[in-house]
């Protein structure tokens, strides 16, 4: 027979092993609840980070007013994302739409080579049988692979259907972000007094730190190759470029993940000489080495620190950022694994040296 120590204890057991699972229901319930809203709050709070030093100065310039600060900025994010960011959103999505047409139909092609490129000195004519070889070749080699390319048809149709519910997004995180703005000092004490319970020591390192990588990713890479896919955008366009939206996408890519837009502009520059006058073709092809020179000049002013994160976790960042939360992850990816990469690494930074000290 029991005693009745043994049941008190027995019924504070039960009595803990249910406000436990009520716990985890309730937390359980609140991340279902707010789980749509994740991508949207992250965007606003890295936007919110990265034009905190402009928010800042604006604040000063209009003679100590926070909250006009606030409205202006946010009216000037808002015209950007609604302005030029859309137009290449939506001209992106088209691009993607007609191939994925065209994979669903079996009839995307290559094109051959302007005949004019035979007749430029020196290099016209080897150049010419090169891009006409690579171009058979490669008709060759998709009219074997298209029939397996087909099921990525979908996933396209889903990116670019997705493209709608992506601006929306991107529109209620920059009015959120502009929200944010006058109580920033708030939330970075409250960020401050979490971090405290978290990690009591290195607190303050890691929110600076964590701030310092969020403007650095968010400006210098994200901004940047935003910046540098817009001008090449334009380029694209005014070079009456086939699907410049979707080569502009593609330049965003391939600059936020380090490798450069050279393997897109390079061709264009190409064809421009093959399509059109001296006069045309010389005056965008120094255009498009100046977008692509742009992250070179760029990436070392807005910064303002070096980026120690490897590309591989930029990489990753954004595949995974876009698997998870569609376009707005595309930006958020990157940022968000490069704040824990940093972190990360300092952690353990840390603990090796406090334990070399002892």
């Amino acid at each position: 027979m029991r005693t009745l120590r043994q049941l008190v204890a027995g019924d504070e057991f039960i009595q803990l092993a249910i406000r436990l699972g009520l716990l985890a229901l309730l937390i359980y319930w609140t991340f279902v609840i707010i789980e749509p809203f994740v991508a949207i709050l992250a965007w606003s709070v890295v936007l919110a980070v990265a034009l905190y030093p402009v928010f800042t100065w604006l604040s000063q310039a209009l003679g100590g007013r926070p909250k006009a600060a606030a409205v202006l900025l946010t009216i000037v994010s808002l015209s950007i994302v609604i302005g030029p960011a859309a137009w290449l959103g939506v001209e992106a999505m088209d691009g993607m739409k007609d191939i994925a047409a065209q994979l669903s139909d079996g009839t995307i092609v290559v094109p051959s080579p302007p005949a004019e490129v035979r007749n430029w000195p020196l290099v016209g004519q080897p150049l010419y049988e090169l891009w006409d070889q690579a171009s058979s070749n490669l008709r060759a080699v998709l009219r074997e692979v298209v029939p397996y390319l087909k099921p990525l048809a979908g996933t396209l149709f889903a990116f670019a259907g997705n493209a709608g519910v992506g601006t929306l997004k991107f529109l209620i995180a920059v009015a959120l972000a502009g929200y944010l703005f006058p109580y920033a000092s708030q939330l970075a004490a409250a960020c401050r007094n979490f971090l405290s319970r978290v990690v009591p020591e290195q607190s303050e390192h890691f929110l600076d730190l964590a701030g310092a990588t969020i403007r650095a990713v968010s400006r210098g890479v994200i901004g940047v190759s935003v910046l540098q896919s817009l001008l090449a955008g334009i380029g694209f366009k005014l070079a009456g470029i086939p699907s410049a939206g979707l080569l502009a996408f593609v330049v965003m890519l391939l600059a936020i993940i380090q490798i450069g837009p050279a393997i897109v502009l390079l061709p264009v520059i190409i064809w421009v000489w093959s399509a059109k006058d001296f006069a045309t073709a010389l005056a965008l092809t120094l255009f498009f080495l100046v977008v692509g020179a742009l992250d070179n000049v760029l990436k070392p002013l807005v910064m303002g620190r070096g980026l120690t994160t490897p590309t591989l976790v930029i990489f990753v960042g954004v595949i995974g950022g876009t698997l998870a939360h569609g376009i707005v992850g595309l930006f958020i990816g990157p940022i968000i694994l490069a704040v824990a990469w940093e972190l990360m690494t300092a952690w353990i930074r840390e603990d090796r040296a406090r334990l070399a000290g002892e």
